[in-house]
């Protein structure tokens, strides 16, 4: 039995985080991208059914951006040094199963979280969006960057439990069940659609 409140829709973002082919791309198994894909589809489909937000954010880089990393950043200093990721790129896009539609909120993210520097938090207010249910890639990156951002600013936190996925399963399985819980509360896609009916 779900013991969680229910989840009122004018208040409630599911968060697509980096559900981007380059980025699915280092899941291990095709299947395995596709039936990750199929649930936050489905999870879209819940929350635009019940009113309520949906926010993508996407790696992108420009020129600039490339060249505004520092070296010391062990992360996105090689993209920088590859050009990896330009935002124009069709393999940076949001995949076309999960394309944003108008009224959505999509922003272009240069580090792992989706709050940092990109605005998302200040629209997300204005639409008094309270609290956030992150989906996507990676557990182990965008995901645990941007639940520890979003707890420090005070949002009521959900993680998709089906709805991410990292490289590694042994980082997924940690961060999931050992690190995320002390930030968020897990929800699968089922129960979200349940707490959705039930706001």
């Amino acid at each position: 039995m779900n013991t969680e409140p229910a989840l009122d829709p004018a208040h409630t973002a599911l968060l697509v985080l980096d559900c981007q082919p380059a980025v699915l791309a280092a899941l291990p198994e095709a299947g395995h991208r596709e039936a990750l894909l199929d649930r936050v589809a489905g999870a879209v489909a819940d929350v635009r059914a019940a009113g309520g937000t949906v926010a993508y954010a996407r790696v992108g880089f420009t020129e600039a951006d490339w060249d505004a990393v520092p070296a010391a950043n062990r992360s996105f200093a090689p993209l920088a040094r590859h050009r990896a990721m330009h935002h124009e790129d069709p393999d940076a896009a949001v995949h076309e199963r999960l394309a944003p539609r108008a009224g959505d909120l999509v922003v272009r993210k240069t580090r792992y979280g989706a709050l940092s520097g990109t605005g998302l938090d200040r629209r997300l207010r204005e639409r008094g969006i309270t609290t956030l249910v992150v989906a996507g890639l990676s557990t182990g990156g965008a995901v645990l960057s941007t639940v520890v951002d979003a707890a420090d600013r005070d949002y009521r936190l959900y993680v998709l439990s089906d709805g991410v996925a990292d490289p590694d399963p042994e980082v997924h399985h940690l961060l999931l069940h050992r690190v995320l819980p002390s930030r968020a509360g897990a929800v699968d896609t089922a129960g979200l659609r349940a707490l959705l009916r039930a706001g």
